[in-house]
């Protein structure tokens, strides 16, 4: 992930003064995949710890490859992949090699480095729908040892008129068996129909609300696929009304306050960090390999001419 990589699009006025409509783009992955890259943004880099946010899909993959990703490296966060539609099957270089289904967690952890691959099976669904995120690891755990989660059963609730799946922290007195490292929330809201949910917030938490299907109006402001709202914090309730059927996503958590920088598949702190992990990737350093996966790992882009600065959760330069 570049500067390069950072969203074109408009920022829109909202009626409340500390939320932000954050416009998504289009961004492909892998050769059969394109994603809506929703975080980070020019305007709204981080919700909580949450750094980056793809959703990808609804695809008609019957009759095609889906997604297929080959061995890359990841430092410093955790990366959470929530699946709406279809199957994924995840190796990584731990020996981990599981597939994933709709309504389960994979949560990986890299630590001081890993590698993993992504591909659809080749007996799969007719349609693929998800969330990839990433959650940006503080000191000292960033440089812990990689570990890899996976998560089937869930906590789901009603709260009034949507069913709500805790998929990280806690919601409402449910709360997910992700391990996580600073106070977070992710949450799937789904609406059958129009309706409304009031949802209880913590007021030291800043929120984002993505739509994946459908519209809703989340504090007065409507939203619909390819955006994000930030809400900011001070919080005791988020509002929902579904106009119709929907499927939002909920982040949240505590400001993350360590300046980053993000480069390629990588969290740090310095570009001396980044450039490093760059030259073990390369040279087949600490990494590991990815067993069971055939294709060749992806190399790494060659560093910008430029010296990458480390920015803060609103993008100031540090």
């Amino acid at each position: 992930m570049s500067e390069q990589a950072l969203y074109p699009g408009t920022v829109a006025e909202v009626p409340e003064p500390d939320s932000v409509l954050l416009p998504g783009h289009d961004v492909p992955l892998g050769r059969y995949t394109t994603v809506r890259r929703l975080l980070p943004h020019r305007q709204r880099r981080m919700v909580g710890a949450w750094c980056f946010v793809d959703h990808f899909g609804p695809d008609d993959v019957s009759g095609r490859p889906g997604m297929q990703v080959p061995p890359h490296p990841h430092t410093g966060l955790q990366t959470v992949t929530w699946l709406v539609e279809g199957l994924i099957e995840h190796r990584d270089s731990l020996g981990s090699h599981q597939l994933i289904a709709p309504g389960q967690l994979n949560l990986m952890t890299s630590g001081r480095g890993i590698a993993h691959s992504e591909y659809t099976p080749e007996e799969h669904p007719p349609s693929l729908h998800g969330l990839q995120l990433w959650v940006a690891l503080p000191d000292p755990e960033r440089h812990d040892a990689p570990r890899f989660e996976h998560h089937r059963g869930m906590p789901v609730q009603q709260i009034d008129s949507a069913i709500v799946t805790v998929v990280v922290g806690e919601l409402a007195g449910s709360r997910s068996p992700a391990r996580v490292h600073t106070p977070l929330l992710g949450a799937e809201i789904v609406f059958a129909a129009a309706g409304h949910a009031r949802l209880p917030a913590r007021r030291d938490f800043e929120y984002g609300v993505l739509a994946m299907t459908g519209t809703a109006g989340v504090a007065g402001t409507d939203i619909g696929p390819g955006s994000l709202l930030y809400l900011g914090t001070g919080r005791d309730e988020i509002a929902v009304d579904a106009t119709g059927p929907a499927r939002l996503f909920l982040l949240g958590g505590e400001p993350f306050e360590e300046p980053l920088v993000m480069w390629w598949n990588f969290v740090g702190r310095s570009h001396e960090e980044i450039v490093q992990s760059r030259d073990d990737w390369m040279a087949g350093r600490r990494f590991g390999t990815v067993e069971g996966c055939d294709a060749e790992p992806l190399p790494a882009p060659a560093m910008p001419m430029v010296r990458l600065k480390a920015r803060d959760r609103h993008g100031s330069i540090h």
